[in-house]
């Protein structure tokens, strides 16, 4: 693969279908958008790699959300690992890149940098929430943390909440000969048309729902589930991550049997949307006794993104439902 077909790929999104069995996807290559969102911070290789997998399933999920529309994931434990959240803003005009923003909290004394990563959200929950733009109401569907990673997490909130089948193969990893993260996934599902069968009963100890519950009621439809997804199996990690397998071509090792159809993909790029406006307006509920707590002793109020780690410096008069100064340049 040439330098310029591997930077063609980098930071995108594919979608396709694979026909004969009705069965759609994307495949998803992150790297300069992983590596300007993680030297944002200074995260453990395990923290890492859990930001990564995040990043990953967004991204996947993500391409499906509408222009300006934003779908956030959100992981939430009690585990050293507390809070995952990876945000998507879809393009504001057609042909435009989409946005991605990921960040963790974690305790870095709890932390067991040694043990399995997922093990160290402990229990909780995963999230997805869709938000369509003013007027609306945000969309959220919640599923407990389940299956031993956050793919399968993934997958179970899909068939307990959206009803569909859905599996997630994820990979990241660093380039040896740079300093440089790059991650890739393929992400299945059943098309909803195909999907009258989706009425499964759950057969987990747990009572979630899985893809294989989902599909078992019709035959035909589970053994082109089972087919599709021992294919999927086969994939090696540097298929997934890149750069010499394109995406294409990764589809038709994969799936050439099933007729694989791509669509045009989708380019993402880092961006925040943090500002010092949507910091006034979070702080526009307290009171100027509350803001006072939070003055320095500079004389300042003082905000720091978690996403992006942008500063914001306020004078605390400018601040709060009492005001006594109109915004000004901090």
């Amino acid at each position: 693969m040439t330098l310029g077909a591997r930077i063609a790929w980098d930071d995108t999104v594919l979608p396709f279908q694979l026909d004969i069995p009705d069965i759609r996807g994307r495949v998803a290559r992150l790297d300069g958008v992983l590596d300007d969102l993680l030297s944002q911070h200074d995260y453990p290789p395990l923290v890492e790699s859990l930001v990564a997998e995040v990043a990953l399933i967004t991204a996947l999920i993500g391409e499906s959300v509408k222009l300006r529309w934003k779908l956030s994931v959100q992981v939430r434990g009690d585990g050293p690992v507390r809070i995952l959240a990876a945000d998507y803003y879809a393009p504001e005009e057609p042909g435009g890149r989409a946005r991605m923003r990921a960040w963790a909290s974690y305790d870095a004394e709890r932390l067991n940098t040694v043990a399995d990563a997922f093990g160290q959200i402990g229990k909780g929950y995963f999230a997805v929430l869709i938000d369509q733009g003013e007027g609306t109401h945000p969309y959220q569907g919640i599923t407990p943390l389940a299956g031993g990673s956050l793919a399968a997490c993934a997958s179970t909130y899909f068939a307990q909440s959206e009803q569909l089948p859905t599996r997630f193969s994820l990979a990241w990893g660093r380039e040896e000969a740079e300093d440089d993260i790059r991650a890739g996934g393929v992400m299945l599902q059943h098309m909803p048309k195909a999907s009258p069968f989706a009425k499964g009963d759950a057969t987990n100890a747990d009572g979630l729902l899985r893809a294989e519950d989902l599909v078992a009621p019709n035959e035909d439809a589970a053994e082109d589930w089972r087919r599709v997804n021992i294919l999927l199996d086969s994939v090696e990690v540097d298929e997934l991550v890149g750069p010499e397998v394109a995406p294409t071509d990764l589809l038709v090792r994969l799936f050439h049997e099933e007729n694989p159809r791509v669509f045009d993909p989708q380019a993402i790029r880092f961006g925040c949307s943090c500002s010092a406006d949507k910091v006034r307006q979070s702080l526009s509920i307290y009171s100027a006794k509350d803001i006072g707590h939070m003055t320095t002793e500079e004389g300042i109020v003082t905000a720091d993104c978690q996403f992006c780690g942008a500063h914001y410096e306020f004078a605390p008069e400018t601040l709060g439902f009492e005001a006594t100064d109109p915004p000004r340049d901090e």
